[in-house]
């Protein structure tokens, strides 16, 4: 698909009638109608479904949103200059809009929903350890991100960029790249291209019973990646473990199944890391 680049009567990138930009919490807008139609085709609309948009900043994707009349929408957006004009410009959000940063937010609802935005560069990689806090709730997640950080948390075992997200989003959802997006489709154009990824909730398929320490296991193997999983997770499995054959191998080799199998293995036992 051919991406557009920014009209020339649209104002300087430093201010739009939303507001100053603020690289502080690094605001890149989407501009580009037809990859804004994009990803809101992409994510999965259902009669009565509960839907929170992260970020929605000028209303790039909120207006295509607020279009399904039979979803329950909220939104999550901490810039104060962007919540008043969201509010002027779409008066049905005056009571759907949560002024607060997304990190330390707790779940907007107490049921399934879905979660859709172009993600702040950056914190998107805190953003997705957000998800899985809110990982039995959150159905579906359709996000921006830097494509370098697409590629690696779509990436699989043996990939160089295979890491802690690549395994942790992987062991609880079905993780696909649906498409580039160019660098030209944000005011002010970031330095790099994006990358739109999809999350669909597998509802743990490996039995994952306490999220926290099967996070320290992955963590601890990632953190010394060069070394076997023998010298890495030491100080973090049990000494019965390091007899294991996978203890041989480094993090980047091993599948998400077989991280899940340690954890199920030896990880439930072990204290060090509570």
């Amino acid at each position: 698909m051919a991406h557009r680049s920014a009209p020339k009567s649209r104002p300087s990138p430093r201010e739009d009638s939303y507001g100053q930009l603020k690289k502080s919490l690094g605001q890149h807008f989407l501009h580009d109608e037809n990859v804004c139609r994009k990803i809101v085709e992409h994510v999965t609309h259902t009669p009565g479904m509960r839907l929170l948009e992260v970020g929605p900043g000028g209303g790039a994707l909120t207006k295509y949103l607020l279009q399904w009349g039979d979803a329950e929408y909220k939104a999550i957006e901490i810039d104060h200059e962007k919540v008043a004009y969201l509010k002027k410009t779409y008066p049905q959000l005056q009571d759907k809009i949560i002024m607060q940063d997304i990190l330390q937010a707790d779940a907007p609802f107490d049921q399934d929903f879905t979660v859709v935005g172009n993600f702040p560069y950056n914190i998107s990689s805190p953003i997705l350890f957000k998800v899985l806090d809110w990982e039995p709730e959150v159905n579906e997640v359709i996000g921006m991100f830097q494509k370098e950080v697409a590629l690696r948390v779509a990436s699989g075992p043996g990939s160089k960029v295979y890491g802690i997200l690549s395994v942790l989003m992987q062991a609880f959802y079905k993780v696909t790249y649906l498409f580039d997006v160019n660098e030209n489709c944000f005011t002010p154009p970031p330095k790099v291209m994006s990358g739109v990824l999809r999350f669909t909730n597998m509802h743990n398929p490996h039995c994952i019973e306490d999220k926290r320490r099967f996070i320290n296991i992955v963590k601890a193997a990632f953190n010394q990646r060069r070394k076997t999983l023998r010298n890495a997770l030491k100080s973090t499995l049990p000494a019965e473990a390091l007899s294991d054959p996978l203890m041989d191998k480094r993090a980047e080799q091993l599948s998400v199944a077989e991280f899940a199998g340690l954890y199920k293995k030896y990880g439930i036992q072990n204290t060090n890391d509570a």
